[in-house]
């Protein structure tokens, strides 16, 4: 494990602290679980773009002039 300094107003730091009472963890354990949610968030969109840059519109089109033209059956009508 790796100890981290960091500052924080003082507004910021006492809604962690109650978040972190309410959900019954520790501060460390609350930061240490909204970093990784948000490592997780940016590390997702990388993927995400990374895999939107590998298509290309001609598969696009082949695969959706392959979907039948017909009309919305009962239940599937925009809301």
């Amino acid at each position: 494990m790796t100890a981290l300094t960091i500052r924080l107003p003082n507004s910021v730091h006492q809604k962690i602290k109650e978040l972190a009472a309410r959900d019954d963890v520790s501060v460390n354990q609350f930061i240490a679980s909204a970093a990784s949610e948000k490592m997780a968030s940016v590390l997702t969109l990388d993927f995400l773009k990374s895999e939107a840059q590998k298509g290309n519109r001609s598969d696009f089109e082949h695969y959706l002039s392959m979907v039948p033209d017909v009309p919305a059956q009962l239940g599937d009508d925009p809301v």
